[in-house]
């Protein structure tokens, strides 16, 4: 296989001049490159120019991590050294240009994050019509996905369950609330969004499926796929959601060059290092708050607070304003040492006590 043919191979799987320039600054030129598809327990399935392998990472790389992240992730680049039989070692992780990740949830937890994916053009987060819609869920995921670098997207999936009726208005408040996020509604079982959807996916960009369990994440991607490669359940019929089964994040491939990952369900999005992707998700708020009379306003009961004045004229969505602040408050709040959190515990329970209190009061208005 000849350079221009490895090239176009690798390109086709998302690979560009900035993952280039990094290879070759961190002198793996010598070395081929992969890209990894699934993680299993010790090995890692990924696909280069020559085809897919199953990798190890070296010993040495396992001593030299300092955390979880240090590891290869569903999405990463890496240097291989190509053996036979479809082995590999991987030498090393080039930088991500993109990350998404979260907190593990729950207060005893450690300040481990969990890397969702990586080197993601796309993030779709999908909400179905039924139990799981929510607004405020939206605004989480886009709160990491904004903060690793990348573009969040709107899938609306079963919308046969509802009337045409009931979905536009869903759809109105969908643009209201986000009037800047592409957004799709889908059906599996009618088919509608789904020639959109693919429309949307372009060659060699990579687009990251993200939801709760049971939404269809996994039924969308077979569709994509054209065949049942992702295993799947049918929907409860006492609860009216899908049952999760996707249990490892995967990457396919699929007939148009576009390259898609399905992930696991998700029961909490904590937030991870956070805080810059809540400020341009909420450009409205962050804006008024350059105006605020004290640099270090909370936006909770300061004198001057342009924030305040915007929720109490109406300027500003009361709903959103109160995500903006538990979102704020929650990335803060993971940011602080595990000493520091126990200390901020009882602080931070009076802080949205009183945060509630204040949405209240301004809505009743």
């Amino acid at each position: 296989m000849d350079e221009a043919d490895i090239k176009t191979k690798l390109e086709d799987l998302g690979y560009n001049a900035f993952f280039e320039s990094s290879r070759q600054k961190l002198g793996l030129g010598d070395f081929s490159v992969g890209r990894v598809m699934v993680e299993y327990r010790g090995a890692y399935k990924v696909r280069s120019a020559k085809g897919e392998s199953l990798a190890r990472i070296t010993g040495k790389q396992m001593f030299e991590a300092l955390s979880r992240e240090d590891y290869p992730a569903v999405g990463d680049w890496v240097a291989l050294n190509e053996l036979n039989e479809g082995q590999a070692v991987i030498r090393g992780v080039l930088p991500r240009k993109t990350c998404i990740k979260k907190r593990y949830g729950g207060k005893n937890e450690t300040q481990e994050t969990q890397i969702i994916a990586t080197n993601v053009d796309v993030a779709f987060v999908v909400e179905s019509v039924g139990r799981d819609y929510n607004l405020n869920r939206f605004e989480r995921y886009f709160s990491i996905a904004t903060a690793g670098g990348i573009k969040p997207a709107i899938i609306l999936n079963k919308v046969d369950l509802i009337t045409k009726e009931d979905l536009a208005l869903k759809i109105d408040e969908i643009k209201k609330r986000f009037n800047d996020i592409d957004f799709i509604f889908t059906s599996t079982i009618t088919n509608e969004g789904l020639d959109e959807l693919k429309v949307y996916i372009k060659k060699g960009k990579t687009y990251c499926f993200l939801g709760s369990s049971g939404v269809g994440k996994s039924t969308l991607i077979n569709k994509l796929l054209g065949e049942n490669i992702i295993r799947t359940e049918q929907i409860s019929a006492s609860v009216n959601r899908g049952k999760h089964v996707t249990t490892s994040r995967e990457m396919y491939f699929l007939e148009n060059g576009g390259i898609v990952i399905d992930n696991p369900g998700m029961r909490e999005v904590g937030m991870a290092d956070s805080s810059a992707g809540i400020d341009k998700l909420f450009d409205e708020i962050t804006i008024l708050a350059e105006k605020c009379k004290f640099a270090d306003c909370t936006h909770i009961q300061e004198p001057g607070c342009e924030v305040l004045a915007a929720l109490a004229g109406g300027k500003l969505d009361a709903d959103k304003y109160s995500n903006y602040i538990n979102l704020k408050k929650e990335a803060e709040y993971y940011e602080l040492t595990k000493l520091e959190k126990r200390e901020k515990d009882r602080q931070f329970g009076k802080f949205i006590k009183k945060a509630k209190e204040q949405i209240k009061k301004y809505k009743q208005r």
